[in-house]
């Protein structure tokens, strides 16, 4: 049971911690609602814990062979996020919802996998709760996390509709859009000079 508890708290925390998905979440979920934002959410959660398993039966392992990998996913993982702020503060104030940029299932998805921060969250977590030849572990820890992760990241999301009021401004959704993206830009440039 401490385990379980131990697994279920890393997940919470990395699943509802700011970062990459949760911003374009929050975004998607002031522009165009919490329905429209659940398949990015989807793509996000399935892309996480897919990452989660892959590393937990071997690929994590050989990554750690071939450093040059990681750095390859580094830089591209940033740039793609940089690109995401970058779309995201020049997006217009819009306040027709079904004209507003809505982010998909397979950009949650390969955002997942081109974060470096993503990935360093399965490593550690498969080191701490799932490593070894235990399956059993592994599955468990990459259920768990799917659906922790749906709720933390789907909690973005309903933040975001539940601030559509506030921002019901094209001059306001605006300066909030361009706030994001720069945050976003600046996650970014975190990460990319971080490592």
């Amino acid at each position: 049971m401490t385990l379980f508890l131990a697994m279920a708290s890393f997940a919470m925390v990395l699943s509802i911690s700011p970062g990459p998905v949760n911003m374009v979440t929050l975004v998607s979920g002031v522009n165009n609602g919490v329905i429209r934002t659940l398949p990015f959410v989807t793509g996000a959660c399935v892309g996480f814990t897919a990452l989660l398993y892959i590393t937990g039966v071997g690929v994590g392992a050989l990554l750690q062979n071939y450093p040059y990998v990681m750095d390859v996913l580094h830089f591209g993982g940033t740039a793609f996020i940089f690109y995401i702020g970058v779309r995201i503060a020049l997006a217009k104030g819009i306040l027709e919802k079904s004209q507003a940029r809505l982010p998909k299932f397979h950009e949650g998805f390969l955002l997942q996998w081109l974060n470096p921060k993503a990935w360093i969250a399965c490593l550690s977590g498969v080191g701490a709760f799932a490593s070894g030849e235990n399956e059993a572990n592994l599955m468990i820890f990459c259920v768990l996390y799917f659906l922790i992760c749906s709720v933390g990241v789907g909690f973005w999301a309903v933040l975001g509709a539940g601030a559509q009021h506030f921002l019901d401004d094209a001059k306001r959704l605006q300066i909030f859009n361009r706030t994001m993206g720069v945050i976003l830009c600046g996650v970014a440039a975190y990460l990319f000079f971080d490592m």
